[in-house]
């Protein structure tokens, strides 16, 4: 295990330096590390780069490497932890709502209420677009007494529905000619690291963190969620209850991601599987690969998507979505096997 750990590593620092290198202008590898010893400590490196390959690297690419790296390890280890709680594969972070609440803020933002805080108004909405979803997708199963897995994730279904409903509603009542901004951000995207929006990174990185060390210290609960609710009572685990607060820290965590990247889908649902085949069934290395996984997969994806159609910056959920469906359709076919 400590070898994949430093190939995992090594793949993440390997991922992150072609993620900054590569775009409409390529940059050298050792420009790259250059430009970042020379922010982190003046003068290390002879500067042998012009101020606009410096501005590209430092401005532009490296917030942007960073935000796909927090993003696709956050949706990851919700995914994972879903998918213990639900002892269902296909569980992700999207599965109960959160990302059609944080689409319904993000479109009354952007097509009714204006951007009176600025930059911050869309993220901002969608984050309590996404806590509404939550707490409402809460409210209709403690309403139905219906803390069974089966029942929330029917419970998170139904409601997310009925908020996309409301959210294409509010696209139809829009301006058509913001439509084009609706979609591109509800098809995802990183446009949003920037460092003097450093808040942003600063918040998804501390819940982030405080929510990942969370999830982290309750392995041994995980593993036996995975084994069925019977055994996990046995174990003096509050089933219903804790089941329910792993949503509620997983809502907290996939709502600040959408907020400042869009959905991106697939990312928690895949990224678990391949954490499983490479370390084991045990949560105690599954979340901390996830994350890993996770975050070189986002890095990837983010390449691809700056790259396939150059000058032109894809939605990433395009390129999120088309190697998810690929994954999981090699996926059932190796189970059939």
């Amino acid at each position: 295990m400590p070898f994949l750990a430093l190939g995992g590593l090594i793949a993440l620092l390997v991922s992150l330096s072609i993620a900054v290198s590569v775009g409409a202008v390529p940059i050298p590898a050792g420009t790259v590390w250059g430009v970042l010893a020379n922010k982190l400590s003046p003068g290390f490196a002879e500067q042998t780069w012009s101020q606009g390959r410096e501005a590209i690297v430092w401005n532009i690419r490296f917030p942007r490497a960073i935000l796909a790296m927090m993003v696709g390890g956050g949706l990851a280890i919700v995914g994972a932890s879903l998918q213990a709680v639900t002892r269902n594969p296909l569980a992700d972070p999207h599965l109960l709502g959160i990302s059609s609440g944080g689409a319904f803020g993000a479109i009354f933002a952007l097509l009714h209420a204006g951007l009176f805080l600025g930059l911050l108004t869309v993220p901002l909405l969608a984050f309590l677009g996404s806590l509404a979803a939550t707490l409402i997708v809460l409210g209709v199963s403690r309403l139905a007494d219906a803390a069974s897995a089966d029942r929330l994730v029917l419970a998170g279904v139904a409601v997310s529905f009925i908020i996309m409903a409301g959210a294409n509603g509010l696209i139809f009542l829009g301006d058509p000619r913001a439509s084009h901004t609706v979609v591109f951000w509800m098809l995802g995207g990183l446009g949003l690291a920037q460092w003097d929006q450093l808040i942003y990174p600063l918040v998804i990185l501390v819940i982030l963190v405080l929510c990942g060390a969370w999830l982290m210290s309750r392995t041994t609960q995980l593993n036996a969620m995975t084994i069925g609710d019977e055994t996990a009572a046995t174990l003096g685990i509050a089933v219903a209850r804790f089941r329910l607060v792993v949503f509620v820290v997983g809502a907290l965590i996939t709502g600040v991601m959408v907020a400042f990247s869009g959905i991106i889908g697939f990312v928690g649902l895949m990224v678990p599987h391949i954490a499983r085949m490479l370390v084991g069934g045990d949560y105690t290395r599954v979340l901390p690969a996830s994350a890993l996984i996770g975050a070189i997969f986002l890095l990837w994806a983010d390449i691809a998507a700056r790259t396939v159609m150059a000058p032109e910056d894809m939605p990433i959920g395009i390129v999120t979505g088309l190697v998810g469906g690929v994954f999981f359709v090699w996926l059932l076919g190796r189970r059939s096997l």
